[in-house]
Parts: C-alpha cells; sequence; structure tokens
C-alpha cells in the first residue's frame, strides 16, 4: 500500500513537472520577412516630357546605387568637363538622354551631353545580381564601355527585355509601367544620323528626387574621386 501511493506521488510529480515546462517554454524566433518595395529607396525623375519613378535596389548593387543617389542629390563630389570639382551640385540637374534607340533603351547622365565625355568620377566595376536579370522592360542600369570597371555616371532605361545584356551591366533599379510608357515615346524621338543615335531635340533632366523609406538614414556624402587619366569612348549597353 505505501509503494502504490509512492509510486503515484511519483507519476503526479513528474506530470507536475511536464506541464510546468510545456507552459514556460519560449516559441522559436519567426523569420524576418523579405525587404518589401516599400522599403526600398525610389528615384523620381523629372523630365520636361514628364516623370520617372524608379525603385532602386541598395540590396543588390550597393555600390552603384549609393553612387546614383550622391550624385542625384549633390552628396557625392565630382569633376565636370573642365576638371572642376562640384560639391553640393547635383549631377543631373540639366543633362540630357543624348542617346534613344527603339525597341532598346534611352541613355543619358554625361554632364558633356555626348556620351563621351570624361568621367565625372572614379569608374567602378559591374555588380551583376544573379537575381536581377534584363528580363522585363524598365530595368534601369548602368552604362559602360565594357571594360572591367567602367560604371560611372551614365545610365540607360530598358524599353523591352534584353537578355544580351545580362551580366555585364549593373541593374540597380526597375522603372514602374508609366516610366517604360514614357520611355518608348522618347527612344522614338526623331534623331541626328551624323550622330550615335542623338535626338534632334533631346530630353533633359530637371531634377532627381531620390524618396527615401520612412525611418531611413542619409547616406554620408563620400569624398570625391579622380577621374581616368586617358580619355575614354562612348559609355553605352551593347
Amino acid at each position: 500500500m505505501h509503494k502504490a501511493l509512492a509510486f503515484l506521488l511519483i507519476v503526479l510529480m513528474s506530470a507536475s513537472i511536464a506541464l510546468s515546462q510545456t507552459t514556460t517554454a519560449k516559441p522559436a524566433d519567426a523569420p524576418k520577412p523579405a525587404a518589401t518595395a516599400s522599403a526600398l529607396p525610389t528615384a523620381v525623375i523629372d523630365t520636361t516630357v514628364g516623370k520617372m519613378t524608379c525603385t532602386l535596389f541598395p540590396d543588390k548593387a550597393p555600390v552603384g546605387t549609393a553612387n546614383f543617389i550622391g550624385l542625384a542629390t549633390g552628396t557625392k563630389d565630382w569633376k565636370n568637363a573642365r576638371g572642376v570639382v562640384k560639391h553640393g551640385v547635383p549631377l543631373y540637374d540639366g543633362t540630357i538622354f543624348h542617346r534613344v534607340i527603339p525597341e532598346f533603351m534611352v541613355q543619358g547622365g554625361d554632364p558633356s551631353g555626348t556620351g563621351a565625355g570624361e568621367d565625372p568620377v572614379s569608374p567602378f566595376g559591374v555588380e551583376a545580381s544573379p537575381d536581377l536579370r534584363f528580363d522585363q522592360p524598365g530595368r534601369l542600369a548602368y552604362a559602360n564601355t565594357g571594360r572591367p570597371k567602367s560604371n560611372s555616371s551614365q545610365f540607360f532605361i530598358t524599353e523591352v527585355p534584353t537578355p544580351h545584356l545580362n551580366g555585364s551591366y549593373t541593374i540597380f533599379g526597375q522603372c514602374d509601367a508609366a516610366t517604360v510608357t514614357l520611355v518608348k515615346q522618347i527612344a522614338r524621338m526623331a534623331t541626328d544620323p551624323a550622330t550615335d543615335h542623338r535626338p534632334f531635340r533631346p530630353v533633359k533632366i530637371n531634377h532627381i528626387t531620390i524618396v527615401r523609406p520612412a525611418g531611413a538614414v542619409k547616406p554620408a556624402a563620400t569624398p570625391v574621386k579622380k577621374p581616368a587619366a586617358a580619355p575614354k569612348p562612348a559609355t553605352e549597353p551593347k
């Protein structure tokens, strides 16, 4: 009888301990959600024919995105065609889309307006993310000469999918459908046959506004870098 009572007491104590452990156990940490478009900065490119809106990808192309934001806002120093350092001056204000090709893309961002100007900032390499491909229109990417480090300030926006560019150019943003419609319009402007697809009346960029997500911290200004000493050909997608 005493053994039976002792055994029952042990069972009751074991059950009580198990219940206590069950009720006090902490749940596993929930996985963090992936970044959404609303958590990414946006570039609003105000032009003489309308506004373009492009979501930027600092998580996929951190160097290229920081360069674009710095030049657009004037927080990054750059050199004009005469070699004068510009501090606190947005580079893209007043520049044009100097090269436009229908069923391909529109290209701009050269302070000289020719596509063959000296690099205003020190060139940097391609950031080819495996998650980003030229598989849809509206890709915002850097133009380059095909050399390992030739990204600078010039960029282009695609009108259609351009898979032949995959792996060779830095995609640092995606523009919306309204922007693609505007790109189609610009790409079909009359061009001077004596030039490399330069419009007779180029569209001008008035200003680029960077809209940051709530709570985001503005990056610090980047010190000026020396451009390449030798002149380079026009930076353009192939």
